[in-house]
């Protein structure tokens, strides 16, 4: 896996408040956001990895349900979030 855990801890300092705060929504979306990105940088030298395809789609899962329970939650840290992350919605 490519996320050493100091960059862990830098993600959930940012979007958790702390880094020892690894529960919270924000963190959890960002630390997913990250592997997505490491994800489909890979998926782009090697198309027919389908076990990377298939952790995709489902690390993209995760993270939209994510989103969907932080957008009911509070929308203002959802747009947020968002806009930090530059994901599209």
């Amino acid at each position: 896996m490519h996320l050493t855990a100091e960059r862990k801890k830098e993600l959930f300092a940012k979007f958790g408040g702390a880094d020892t705060n690894t529960g919270s929504t924000e963190a959890q979306i960002a630390m997913f956001t990250e592997r997505i990105n490491h994800i489909s940088a890979h998926l782009k030298g090697q198309r027919k990895d389908k076990s990377a395809e298939l952790s995709l789609i489902k690390l993209v899962g995760k993270r939209r349900s994510l989103l969907n329970y932080l957008a009911k939650q509070d929308i203002f840290k959802y747009r947020d979030l968002i806009k930090e992350l530059g994901l599209r919605k």
